[in-house]
């Protein structure tokens, strides 16, 4: 599929998620397939005041290409300057945020609160359709209340501005992950824009995603909260729409990610802090395995990639042998 002038191998992406799709993880993602990935939310303030702790988050390798930047922010001067960076720094893609519910991003009026002003929507949308070249997205929830009139407000603003994408997630602000999406609102959006809309929201299984393209009728479909721990549901995706059999990883495949995912990110960050970061990560990705609990109790104290590595490997070679104790 095409978002504007950006080509894309498939129509399944990685959701932005905020302390969690750094470059490390979209790259797990990229590897598993995933059409287009997303970056963790970056402040338009702090990328326009040089904040180098939010210019990390714009740190890319080739092999994630294409990529997608999620901005937020409320001041469309500084939402312009920021996208810009943006595109000067190699995006492929630059995504706006409106439709973070957390109450800090609120409290500055980013994020949803900006779906209660809808002439402040527009001047952002034109101030950073102005500034950039390379295509530019929304991501939206369906608005303050279940009725989804702000996200169709909304969307036929972006259209009207020159937006080339809008990725919906059906809940409201009020809602933030509980309950249920409302997957008849991306089918609504999706009947009022001519442009490519993306469904986002309650995707957990391959047949989740072809069944919300099926309700729909959306362009792409965005996972986000499944591909924490199981960046392996982007492969399981695209077998489930070629017709393919789906299957769930094995264990050999299952450590190798974990292991990149370690490595990789005590490259970026450092040992120190990825370590401390790792104590609970690395349980996602073993959620549902026998004895995920003494793994998860073994890792809790690592303070080194090596530790980390034997702690790992022990637990393979454990599952392993229950393996071949039951075959």
């Amino acid at each position: 599929m095409k978002i504007g002038s950006l080509a894309l191998d498939n129509n399944i992406l990685l959701a932005p998620l905020a302390g969690i799709s750094n470059l490390p993880f979209r790259l797990l993602a990229k590897e598993a397939g995933c059409g287009l990935v997303y970056s963790e939310m970056v402040s338009a303030n702090g990328l326009v005041r040089q904040s180098k702790k939010t210019e990390q988050l714009l740190d890319s390798l080739p092999q994630e290409k294409p990529l997608a930047v999620q901005i937020f922010g409320s001041d469309p001067a500084v939402m312009a300057d920021a996208a810009k960076i943006v595109e000067d720094n190699g995006a492929d893609m630059v995504d706006i945020n409106f439709g973070c519910s957390v109450k800090k991003i609120i409290k500055t009026g980013s994020g949803v609160a900006l779906m209660k002003r809808p002439n402040l929507c527009e001047a952002v949308l034109k101030a950073v359709r102005k500034a950039v070249r390379i295509p530019l997205t929304i991501k939206m929830r369906a608005g303050w209340d279940k009725s989804g009139e702000q996200a169709f407000a909304l969307a036929k603003i972006a259209e009207a501005c020159g937006i080339d994408g809008i990725a919906v997630h059906p809940r409201t602000a009020t809602q933030g992950f509980a309950g249920h999406a409302d997957w008849s609102i991306i089918a609504a959006v999706k009947g009022r824009v001519s442009i490519p809309v993306i469904g986002n929201g309650d995707i957990f299984s391959a047949e989740d995603a072809v069944q919300m393209q099926a309700d729909t009728g959306c362009d792409a479909m965005m996972i986000g909260r499944k591909a924490i721990g199981s960046p392996w549901i982007f492969a399981q995706v695209l077998a489930k729409m070629r017709g393919a059999k789906t299957s769930s990883v094995d264990l050999e495949h299952r450590f190798a990610i974990i292991k990149r995912y370690l490595h990789r990110s005590v490259k970026y960050i450092g040992e120190g802090q990825a370590c401390r970061i790792m104590r609970s990560r690395l349980c996602w990705f073993v959620k549902g395995l026998p004895n995920a609990s003494q793994f998860r109790r073994s890792i809790n104290h690592i303070s080194s990639e090596s530790q980390a590595m034997d702690l790992i490997d022990d637990y393979h070679q454990k599952l392993m042998q229950e393996e071949e104790r039951y075959n």
